[in-house]
């Protein structure tokens, strides 16, 4: 028998470390966007290049390992979301006072808000633009994410000790049971993505991309 929703993530017969269920997991991939992960691309970091570890991580190891989960996750017919930085407006007369002050407009329907090649999303899954940090803060995805009756959350993607970490720590507030992948994300700096992994590790477990293929393919 289901159990309710607050039941089945309050029971102690649940923790962080509980295996994924098939038909109660999601993937969300954060602000894998052209306009973030392409070098050059963004107004607001003129500084990470083609040569910058941002973009060498990315490069070398984060979009590699994402396309392995992602892609054994659509095999395995998991739920695959994604959420981008994205205006509801051409003028971003929408964005949150953070972005305003910040520079950042992703214009309603601009290439730069386009999910990269690399993990291009696939027929009818669901992405969920946002113009604040938290994706939870901004944006349905509780309500989508209810709806679709998720109880495990798995999280990559950019920046680690920003966008993500919110998410991370959002997600965990309301209930979910939170898994970061540290390999499949990324952030400025070496410094800045280890900082970051040691203070969200209170919401969430964290895991390799190997790791976490291997507890997928035993998910039931």
């Amino acid at each position: 028998m289901v159990k309710e929703f607050s039941t089945f993530i309050g029971s102690n017969e649940f923790k962080r470390t509980s295996p994924f269920l098939k038909n109660k997991t999601a993937i969300l991939t954060v602000d894998m966007q052209k306009e973030y992960c392409i070098p050059g691309r963004d107004p607001s970091h003129p500084e990470l290049d083609s040569k910058s570890f941002f973009h060498s991580e990315l490069r070398n190891l984060v979009i590699p390992n994402q396309v392995k989960i992602i892609s054994l996750a659509r095999k395995l017919n998991i739920e695959v979301m994604h959420t981008v930085i994205e205006s509801l407006t051409q003028d971003g007369r929408d964005r949150s006072i953070d972005h305003r002050l910040s520079g950042m407009n992703v214009p309603k329907g601009a290439e730069g808000a386009e999910v990269i090649d690399e993990i291009r999303p696939v027929v009818d899954e669901i992405i969920i633009p946002k113009t604040s940090s938290g994706v939870f803060n901004s944006t349905n995805i509780d309500y989508v994410l209810r709806n679709l009756d998720i109880r495990f959350l798995i999280i990559f993607g950019i920046v680690t000790d920003q966008c993500v970490d919110m998410a991370v720590r959002d997600a965990a507030d309301r209930g979910y049971l939170v898994t970061m992948v540290s390999d499949a994300s990324t952030t400025i700096t070496s410094e800045r993505h280890k900082n970051a992994l040691n203070a969200f590790s209170g919401y969430c477990r964290i895991m390799s991309t190997n790791d976490l293929l291997v507890e997928l393919k035993n998910i039931n």
